[in-house]
């Protein structure tokens, strides 16, 4: 049961990894396995079912759209960010899907009507999981050629019917050098190695990579993480969806930079940095998923805050910022969930908070113990949060959660720094809290839009 940081850590497309991401990803699984199972050519039509948060929620998060791209064989990783939206126009005028076109060269086309074929059940739900999606291909005399149901649960992350229970990283079975499940085996590693969280990290990454790989790709992630918040801090205007919500980070990059003296503006830089993320996610546009598109704003955010405030920051820090953050996200991963629609924003927000806090501890300079704790702090503030988005998009209270759960992370790392790292409540027993507090929400709370601030306030 082994995870990667680059399963934590993957470069994607807003504005949501659970509904976006992953029914993109599920989308074009589907498509391979009609090429696989050679039923392509004999497929004449195709149906899409949402369910549960999908279909409650996936018109505001780009669930259509992103199964649309997934069925033409784009990946989230890859797909153009800036023709994505005139691809998924080009369906719907034409009435027209061009099955895998991505994979095969010449595209597979076949009638498509969206408003027929793609469906969103808004009350119904899958057994397995709040994220459901079943797929259905038919041949010219409208019999089966395939039916498949996958669950997408958090992260981009998605399950296959037939792996129910087990998802793709479970059924990972590389022996890692230095293998654990809860924080307190990962301590008992680190004083038994004498390796810092990040360094043990390390020496499980090669498992899979080479450390030079290993190095390329987290600072590959970096370099996207710090273009999306170039890219947010500059943008303005109006993002989709109807709310008429007003891109905020651009302005508040001018007044900031105008007003000059950043030391003293720190946390407002982090607060602008996470902001200008997750408007560029709520556009759609390119994201780290750090653990999900919901949460994307939060560790960008906080390693520009080491970069840009932290003395003798570099590379060699960023890396080990990654590594260690994903050490704890494997943490809630594992024991818990990071999907909004299982446990709500705390398995969101919380998560990510808690990896930002743990991996700024590890590099200004905290023992094991210390980023133990920093990751502690950081959800045990975060715990019961719900994800109730206005209007169903990551928007209202997204944007801004972020901003202030980037803040709260630099703040649980220098809380851990003041201290020896010994504490009352465990990171361990932070996580199962937060997984039994999900467990006892209510579902209205859980990314469906039907509780909280998503049914108080008046849509104009």
């Amino acid at each position: 049961m082994a995870i990667s940081v680059f399963d934590l850590f993957s470069i994607g497309i807003g504005p949501s990894s659970s509904h976006t991401v992953g029914p993109m990803r599920a989308a074009r699984m589907f498509a391979a396995r009609l090429k696989n199972d050679g039923v392509l050519a004999q497929t004449t039509s195709v149906r899409a079912e949402l369910f549960g948060s999908l279909g409650a929620t996936g018109h505001g998060h780009g669930t259509p759209k992103a199964v649309l791209l997934g069925l033409e064989g784009h990946s989230p990783r890859s797909v153009d960010v800036t023709r994505a939206d005139a691809w998924v126009d080009r369906i719907r005028h034409e009435g027209r899907l061009r099955l895998l076109s991505t994979e095969i060269g010449d595209a597979h086309e076949i009638a498509f009507d969206a408003d027929t074929d793609l469906v969103l059940h808004r009350r119904r739900s899958l057994p397995y999981h709040a994220n459901g999606m079943t797929l259905f291909a038919y041949d010219t005399d409208g019999r089966p050629l395939l039916e498949k149901t996958y669950y997408s649960v958090g992260g981009g992350f998605v399950v296959d019917e037939d792996a129910v229970g087990e998802d793709r990283i479970k059924l990972d079975d590389t022996v890692l050098r230095h293998p654990f499940r809860t924080g307190d085996e990962l301590l008992r590693l680190t004083r038994e190695t004498g390796l810092s969280v990040s360094a043990l990290m390390l020496e499980n990454e090669k498992a899979w990579r080479t450390e030079e790989e290993i190095r390329e790709g987290l600072l590959e992630i970096w370099r996207v993480m710090q273009d999306c918040v170039a890219r947010g801090s500059s943008q303005e205007g109006i993002l989709p969806g109807g709310l008429k919500v007003r891109r905020r980070a651009a302005t508040t990059a001018r007044q900031l930079r105008a007003e000059g003296n950043a030391e003293a503006h720190a946390m407002e830089w982090v607060t602008l940095y996470a902001m200008a993320v997750n408007e560029e996610n709520a556009a759609g546009g390119r994201v780290v998923t750090a653990p999900t598109n919901g949460a994307a704003g939060i560790i960008p955010a906080v390693l520009h805050y080491y970069v840009n405030f932290v003395p003798g920051a570099d590379d060699d820090g960023v890396v080990r910022f990654l590594l260690a953050a994903g050490a704890i996200g494997m943490l809630f991963k594992e024991n818990a969930s990071i999907s909004g629609a299982e446990v709500g924003c705390q398995g969101e927000v919380g998560s990510a908070c808690s990896m930002a806090a743990g991996g700024l501890a590890e590099v200004l300079g905290a023992s094991p113990e210390q980023m133990e704790n920093a990751a502690e702090i950081g959800i045990e503030h975060n715990l019961g949060l719900t994800c109730d988005p206005v209007g169903g998009l990551v928007q209202i209270p997204c944007i801004e959660r972020n901003g202030m759960a980037a803040v709260k992370a630099v703040t649980a790392a220098k809380m851990s720094l003041r201290g020896d790292g010994r504490h009352h409540v465990s990171l361990d027993k932070a996580i199962k809290t937060m997984k039994d507090t999900g467990a006892d929400m209510s579902v209205k709370y859980k990314e469906t839009a039907r509780g909280g601030l998503a049914v108080n306030i008046i849509e104009c």
